[in-house]
């Protein structure tokens, strides 16, 4: 029989909109892995697969998520979480991976997958879909993603503030991920592209320590390093302007 590798989107953090479909891969694979910087830290992901499988069946793997500046190092810790899932499949056969969010959107399972893929022979790779933190910070704020043609962009502010200002001066919504770091710079392009005043922030959705705020707030304060913006596009013309 082939092994099995499925990665699982658990959402950004609220247990409950984890899909039944995710749940039910939880529950069926024999060990379920959940991403760490370190062995001894409970991630947000783990904390979610929590509400539905049993602690025992938990690995922890370290990645080096937040390495970027030494590549050696990187590719290393790399190499090192995939010997370690690969080893868990030869031995279980059926493993998941849980991932905050969407395993197909700026995920370690990415990464963890092609490597899977060169060292275990036959090894079939599924995803199972998840809830998006620029989705479940639009459902809370209120904030509107897209209407009729207008497009939407999705930019990892570790790319560089100049990419987030090109996706500004175009004509759709744009989210940006990572940005807690750069808040300052971020605050900066959205007033210098006149996008400050409907955009929104928000970090931990879901949890206890959740916040949601009007980007005009931004005072330049570092923020968590998850935090997710919506700036929704310039809509005049009224209902079905856009259609």
């Amino acid at each position: 029989m082939s092994s099995k590798l499925v990665g699982v989107g658990v959402g950004p953090g609220d247990p409950e909109l984890v899909t039944v479909k995710g749940v039910n891969a939880l529950r069926a694979a024999e060990v379920v892995v959940v991403p760490v910087m370190d062995s001894g830290e409970r991630g947000r992901a783990e904390a979610t697969v929590l509400h539905y499988a049993p602690a025992e069946k938990i690995v922890r793997v370290v990645f080096a998520l937040n390495e970027r500046t030494d590549r050696a190092r990187r590719e290393a810790a790399w190499d090192a979480a995939g010997e370690r899932v690969a080893a868990l499949l030869r031995q279980h056969g059926s493993v998941a991976f849980a991932t905050i969010g969407d395993p197909n959107v700026y995920s370690t399972f990415t990464y963890l997958a092609q490597t899977i893929v060169e060292s275990v022979p036959g090894v079939v790779i599924e995803t199972v879909p998840g809830i998006t933190a620029m989705q479940d910070l639009a459902a809370r704020s209120g904030a509107v993603l897209t209407e009729g043609t207008e497009p939407l962009t999705l930019v990892p502010v570790t790319a560089g503030s100049a990419v987030l200002k090109d996706a500004l001066a175009g004509p759709g919504t744009v989210v940006a991920y990572k940005f807690g770091r750069q808040a300052a710079e971020v605050a900066e392009a959205l007033r210098e592209t006149g996008r400050i005043g409907d955009a929104v922030w928000g970090s931990a959705l879901g949890l206890a320590e959740e916040s949601i705020r009007p980007a005009g707030e931004l005072d330049g304060e570092p923020l968590p390093y998850l935090s997710t913006l919506i700036a929704p596009a310039r809509r005049e013309g009224g209902r079905g302007g856009k259609l």
